[in-house]
C-alpha cells in the first residue's frame, strides 16, 4: 500500500533506521520512542492488525519479536523490555507492528496502558471468562 509509510519502509522507499530484515519482518527505530533503543517489528505485508496476521505468519513474526526483545536489551544494557501490540486503538499506523521498548527500572514509565481495576465479584469474572471461552469456541 503506497500510503502506508511502513509498507515504504519495506519497501525501501522511505527512510528508517533498519536494525533487522527477514522473510518474516523488518525491525526499525521508532522515530519518536518511548526510550531510545524503541524499535517497531513489522510484518513485509500489509496487515491491519494481528488477527489479520495468517496464522503461517505468526511464528516466524513473533520468533523476530522475541529475538529483537534479546537484542535491545542486550544492546541497551537494560534490565529488560517491554513488548507491546495496538490493534485498532492507539495504532498511531494501521500497519501490525509489535514494539519492542528497552526497560530500566525505576526508568519512571507507569501505568503505560491503562489503570488496573477489580472485577465487581467473582461471579463477574467467571461470567467473563465464560464469554470468552464462548467466543474461542465459534
Amino acid at each position: 500500500m503506497t500510503d502506508c509509510v511502513f509498507c515504504r519502509i519495506v519497501a525501501g522507499e522511505h527512510a528508517a533506521e533498519v536494525v533487522w530484515r527477514s522473510d518474516a519482518s523488518i525491525a526499525f527505530l521508532d522515530i519518536r520512542p518511548v526510550f531510545p533503543g524503541h524499535t517497531l517489528v513489522v510484518p513485509p505485508e500489509h496487515v491491519v492488525t494481528l488477527a489479520d496476521l495468517p496464522a503461517p505468519d505468526i511464528g516466524p513474526f513473533f520468533t523476530d519479536v522475541q529475538r529483537l526483545a534479546v537484542a535491545v536489551q542486550a544492546a541497551l544494557e537494560a534490565d529488560g523490555s517491554f513488548v507491546a501490540i495496538n490493534n485498532v486503538v492507539s495504532q498511531s499506523v494501521p500497519h501490525l507492528h509489535a514494539h519492542v521498548v528497552p526497560r530500566r527500572r525505576k526508568d519512571g514509565l507507569r501505568g503505560f496502558f491503562w489503570p488496573r481495576q477489580k472485577y465487581e465479584s467473582d461471579d463477574a469474572m467467571a461470567e467473563v471468562a465464560e464469554s470468552i471461552r464462548s467466543a474461542l469456541e465459534s
